[in-house]
């Protein structure tokens, strides 16, 4: 495996696994609280949804030459790597408040409890609540398993990767029976989001015509630039009135 597919592989299981994380969480909420077959039911429709999604635009993109992908793709990772690290830097630097998992729950929960229930059949809350969160977490996924695959064709790979990710998490929640609070997921929004932009600067570059002076090894030179201008940031940041 080459340095470039190692660096998809792991961008793409990263961003899964925090994103599964989350949406993980709200269908553990409803469905605890309400109706697992619902709950399991709009997760199943929206990661069929999202499947679908990938499919058809691997095979839209893959018959695109690599050259003429580099700098849409590019674009499109820089600019959710971009949002992915402003976050964490705000987070790290305690000018945001982290992202708590248990205080998700807990309102997905009695958010659940107060919309009543439903006699027999599917309970329609939970089927899409469990489908809109899936949707939305997933949604930003795709983008990702879509550009980093079709930047190198290789939307195998990148589709891997986010399978193992996610049975990943479904496994450590099924074993926790509880959301997972403790998974670090700012430092791995903050490795995420530098992973994002440091290839989004690269496949952007070469789109426009710059020839990087080590060729794919740059990128390791780009991902530590950006990993220390994150961490100055950040420790810009933290002189600044914290988050209250």
């Amino acid at each position: 495996m080459s340095g470039a597919e190692l660096g998809l592989a792991v961008s793409v299981f990263l961003a899964c696994a925090v994103e599964a994380v989350e949406a993980l969480t709200i269908v553990m909420a409803v469905g605890y609280t309400r109706s697992w077959p619902s709950a399991l039911a709009g997760a199943g429709a929206a990661v069929g949804a999202l499947a679908v999604l990938v499919a058809a635009l691997g095979a839209a993109l893959t018959s695109v030459p690599v050259d003429d992908l580099r700098l849409p793709v590019g674009v499109v990772l820089l600019v959710f790597g971009v949002q992915w690290l402003r976050k964490a830097i705000l987070r790290s630097a305690g000018l945001k408040a982290m992202h708590d998992e248990r205080d998700i729950y807990a309102l997905q929960r009695a958010e659940a409890r107060a919309a009543g229930r439903t006699h027999g059949g599917i309970d329609g809350y939970s089927f899409v609540i469990s489908l809109k969160g899936v949707l939305l977490e997933g949604f930003e996924v795709v983008l990702i398993v879509v550009g980093f695959g079709a930047s190198q064709h290789r939307i195998g790979l990148a589709s891997a990767a986010a399978v193992i990710a996610v049975a990943l998490v479904i496994c450590a929640g099924i074993a926790a029976r509880a959301p997972l609070a403790r998974v670090p997921e700012n430092t791995m929004k903050f490795a995420v989001g530098v992973l994002l932009s440091s290839f989004g600067i690269f496949w952007a570059g070469e789109g426009l015509g710059a020839r990087w002076p080590l060729d794919d090894a740059s990128v390791l030179f780009i991902i530590a630039l950006v990993w220390g201008c994150s961490f100055a940031a950040v420790s810009v940041l933290r002189r600044r009135e914290p988050y209250a």
